[in-house]
């Protein structure tokens, strides 16, 4: 079963980047912006994937200008958001969504779903990456029909890595101008 399990990560990972590369692109250029300005930026994490910023903020390779949030949080104008949810369904990121688009601040979102007519995130985000979760990706053991492991935490960490490694090459080249 380990076997299959790193099949499809592998599988799951390359979907991401094939079909998100230019958006995680995007995603870096746009968090950038906050720091070669006077802005910070921000993860706001959802539904377990709050270990994303943990990492980000206390881990061994730390994401430069990087603030903590909370929901007390006030951000500005030349702050920079990026929203990490499982779902777009989650209120508390369509909220905080619709707060920075109502005040102007560009933001980014990282979710499962695909962009489309129905997913208000990918319409009110100014760049947006889907995790390319749809399920579970393995067939469970005993109960045929059903399918485990959401891996919306590995995919999670996965497209923040991608975004990092971008935001750290652009500081890099602007450290150099």
């Amino acid at each position: 079963m380990s076997k299959i399990l790193s099949t499809q990560m592998s599988g799951l990972f390359q979907r991401i980047i094939q079909s998100e590369e230019d958006a995680i692109e995007e995603t870096a250029r746009l968090l950038a912006q906050a720091s070669v300005g006077q802005g910070k930026v921000y993860f706001a994490c959802f539904d377990g994937l709050e270990a994303i910023q943990t990492n980000a903020l206390d881990g061994i390779e730390k994401f430069a200008n990087l603030e903590k949030w909370s929901e007390d949080t006030v951000i500005t104008d030349v702050d920079r958001v990026c929203i990490f949810t499982p779902s777009v369904e989650n209120s508390k990121a369509i909220e905080l969504a619709n707060m920075l688009y109502d005040k102007f601040i560009p933001f980014s979102v990282v979710s499962s779903e695909p962009p489309s007519e129905k997913n208000l995130l990918s319409d009110l985000a100014y760049t947006y990456v889907s995790m390319k979760i749809r399920g579970g990706i393995l067939p469970h053991p005993t109960n045929l029909g059903e399918r485990v492991v959401i891996p919306y935490l590995m995919a999670g960490l996965f497209v923040y890595e991608a975004i990092k490694l971008n935001y750290d090459e652009m500081l890099s080249d602007d450290d150099l101008d």
